[in-house]
């Protein structure tokens, strides 16, 4: 995990990275975002307009800004933050970095979210907004055809979030998104409509604005509603909706409607009660146990050190014999194949069974439950990189290659045929910097490949057509260089089926 803490003059004086400027922007999809592929023009900022904020428009590709939470204060926690803007521009600070900024301090890793917007024609994009307004019923037509692809980005990061869980040092099962305005309408669509990926475990729309009639899912996450009796947009009713609507399904709510404060307050200043309202939400935070100071890592170390029940419905569901059945094993880069390629899973037998974050001695331990128990035909093992991390401590290259040759003695006893994989290249660790692993990398694979033709074993080589001159993934295929994005999954993908239909047939 980076270390955002920096001391100076013996520990007297500490400084904070989250409250700085550079951030690290995370791209929510892999190419074009789904449903928008020909849009093609330039993000934009403005920062003099009529509405005196920072603004962000023409947003075509989403994009999530990563604020790591306050190291000494972490609770596992995390909230999307999706900013207002009438979907043609977003308010970039007041409802978005400013509200990331107070949630990190208190231990809560956030991410301000650009969602898709409507094209803006001028680089004025508030002054556009403006005008549009003044014809409601032609504004919001402009509006509908891009609010379900916002919606469809809100629950997006929501995935995205959980999936990388572990590299944030995130909870998975604190995760919640909170939304202003036309961020609101995001948040409130990622709260009625989601799947078990992408449900939020918490959601706090303000000043939303709300479409239609409410619809309460059986298994409404918790909902903190705001918003000022003199919103100037009339847009206190719906919040008002909102409640109600939690209320009478008999799901957990809480809403504080402020007498003045208007539209857009944010974290904006007005010498009014508004002004405390991220407070009271620090409050509901702390009422649901969001905002206690643990150590996730070492929490879920303690309680489940090799996350043994990270399967445990799903390995359920499949436990009768499958004698096509091929069980891929690993760690996020093997985990995140089904969320950035899903479609190299449809229609095969692969069952994926990564897990982000670990190591071999933690795949190891559940080797049993999440192979040996579900009688595959075959078991795919790509394993190493996050040892070579220290993710769970120093290792050594040989004690990587005992656990490797471990998983695949109790495999082989099982009658299961083992397919050995190489280490994707990696040049350096964004999270655990200055490890030099690219010639670690190496020599693993080197080990890997000379066992896998002692034993007659098949062997995936990833590595040789992925790597660069710096012994470091190709930037065509990674996004933060070290797990692949889509194109260098399906490289990878058109690798293992080469080499499984040589090896089973």
């Amino acid at each position: 995990m980076k270390k955002f803490i920096f001391s100076l003059l013996g520990g007297w004086c500490i400084l904070w990275a989250a409250a700085g400027n550079a951030q690290e922007v995370l791209s929510l999809y892999p190419g074009s975002a789904p449903g928008s592929e020909d849009w093609n023009w330039e993000e934009g900022v403005s920062e003099k307009n009529l509405f005196q904020t920072k603004v962000v428009y023409n947003v075509t590709k989403p994009t999530l800004t990563v604020y790591q939470a306050n190291p000494d204060r972490a609770t596992g926690a995390a909230v999307i933050v999706c900013p207002g803007g009438g979907f043609q521009t977003l308010s970039i600070d007041s409802e978005g970095n400013d509200v990331a900024k107070w949630l990190a301090w208190r231990g809560v890793t956030a991410f301000v979210l650009k969602y898709r917007l409507v094209h803006s024609k001028t680089d004025d994009p508030v002054l556009e907004l403006i005008q549009k307004m003044q014809d409601p019923e032609k504004f919001k037509a402009e509006n509908m055809d891009v609010i379900p692809l916002a919606i469809a980005d809100g629950q997006e990061a929501i995935r995205y979030v959980r999936a990388h869980a572990a590299e944030y040092a995130i909870d998975p099962d604190k995760i919640g998104i909170m939304g202003f305005s036309a961020g609101g309408t995001v948040t409130m669509g990622a709260a009625t409509q989601f799947d078990k990926a992408s449900r939020p475990d918490f959601a706090a729309p303000v000043y939303a604005a709300v479409l239609d009639t409410v619809r309460v899912p059986s298994d409404a996450p918790p909902m903190f509603v705001v918003a000022a009796t003199d919103d100037n947009l009339g847009l206190a009713p719906a919040s008002v909706h909102i409640y109600e609507a939690w209320r009478q399904a008999g799901k957990l709510v809480e809403l504080h409607m402020y007498e003045k404060g208007g539209h857009g307050f944010g974290m904006r200043k007005q010498s009014l009660p508004t002004d405390r309202w991220i407070d009271r939400f620090g409050d509901w935070l702390q009422l649901h146990k969001y905002l206690d100071v643990v150590d996730p890592g070492a929490q879920r170390m303690q309680q489940d050190w090799a996350f043994l029940h990270r399967y445990d419905k799903d390995n359920a569901m499949l436990t009768a014999k499958n004698p096509a059945r091929i069980v891929l094993m690993g760690n996020s880069i093997t985990e995140g194949w089904s969320h950035l390629d899903p479609g190299f899973f449809s229609g095969k037998p692969y069952v994926n069974r990564g897990i982000s974050g670990q190591t071999t001695p933690q795949m190891l331990v559940r080797f049993r439950q999440d192979v040996l128990d579900l009688h595959p035909r075959a078991v795919v093992i790509l394993a190493g990189i996050n040892d070579i991390a220290e993710n769970t401590g120093p290792m050594t290259l040989e004690q990587t290659f005992g656990n490797i040759k471990s998983m695949t003695a109790l495999a082989q006893a099982a009658g299961i045929q083992v397919v050995l994989c190489s280490v994707l290249p990696a040049f350096d660790f964004p999270w655990h910097p200055g490890l030099n692993p690219s010639t670690k990398v190496v020599e693993l694979n080197k080990m890997i490949k000379a066992f896998a033709d002692e034993e007659d074993l098949p062997y995936v080589d990833y590595f040789t057509p992925m790597v660069d001159q710096r012994l470091g993934l190709l930037e065509e295929y990674t996004y933060d260089g070290v797990h692949p994005n889509q194109k260098g999954y399906e490289v990878m993908g058109k690798i293992l089926d080469q080499v499984l239909t040589k090896a089973l047939k």
